[in-house]
């Protein structure tokens, strides 16, 4: 099995619809899969219709419950994340061995699943380094765009630090494009400069805009769930197939 986070430092990125989509693709193909969002703003979990949980992640990271875990269709599972756990990071910061606590969660129940994923919040703080510490693999949803491009050098030392220091099985699986535009000069400008620096780590596939993936959401599903015919559906499905090949 393999467990992934899907991070960037930096909002907007199409983060979160890429952990709904990717998750929900390789369910698609018969793998069982969990997605765990440990962002506070609980966009994943609102995006697949599981909003104002019983019982959360938090809940678990607080008082080292086991994790709560929701179906969401057929093999694929969800630990829903709340706004509570916007203090998560102030309540574990004095705890021994707190880069941890993640990974100690899912000890148990890896054997469950071929793929957990990881939905990070839109910083690098101690819950994202929890992440990468309860992680195999690291991907990252770039935009097409010269600002997003300038943070990845920054984000890549980070995932270095922690290789070095917590978890030395840690890899960088790649870096996606998402939200293009591929009729513009500076996104084609922006993807050419990536693959000159990252090689082999940029992925072919290449997320276009498109409406449905944001309407998806907004109805509680994933893309391939509500337009399985759209952009979206083909560009991630095609994603699923290349992480499929790149990370096995």
């Amino acid at each position: 099995m393999k467990t992934i986070s899907i991070m960037n430092h930096k909002g907007g990125t199409g983060k979160t619809t890429s952990s709904i989509n990717i998750g929900a693709g390789l369910a698609k193909k018969g793998f069982k899969v969990l997605l765990l969002d440990i962002d506070s703003q609980a966009n994943l979990t609102e995006g697949l219709g599981k909003g104002d949980p019983e019982l959360s992640v938090y809940d678990s990271i607080r008082e080292n419950k086991k994790l709560p875990i929701l179906n969401v269709s057929e093999n694929l599972d969800l630990v829903p994340s709340s706004i509570d756990l916007l203090g998560a990071e102030m309540e574990i910061v004095s705890k021994i061995g707190r880069e941890q606590i993640l990974h100690k969660l899912l000890k148990p129940i890896r054997s469950e699943y071929d793929y957990i994923i990881i939905d990070c919040p839109p910083s690098v703080g101690l819950l994202t380094v929890n992440a990468m510490v309860a992680s195999d693999t690291i991907l990252l949803p770039l935009q097409g765009e010269y600002f997003a491009y300038k943070g990845v050098d920054r984000l890549l030392g980070i995932v270095k630090e922690v290789r070095d220091n917590l978890n030395d099985k840690l890899e960088i699986g790649g870096v996606f494009i998402t939200q293009i535009n591929p009729n513009r000069i500076l996104t084609k400008t922006i993807v050419e400069k990536l693959t000159e620096d990252l090689q082999d780590k940029v992925f072919d596939t290449k997320i276009r805009i498109n409406v449905a993936l944001a309407e998806a959401q907004l109805q509680g599903q994933s893309i391939f769930d509500y337009a399985p015919d759209s952009n979206g559906a083909k560009d991630y499905e095609l994603l699923v197939d290349e992480i499929l090949s790149k990370l096995n």
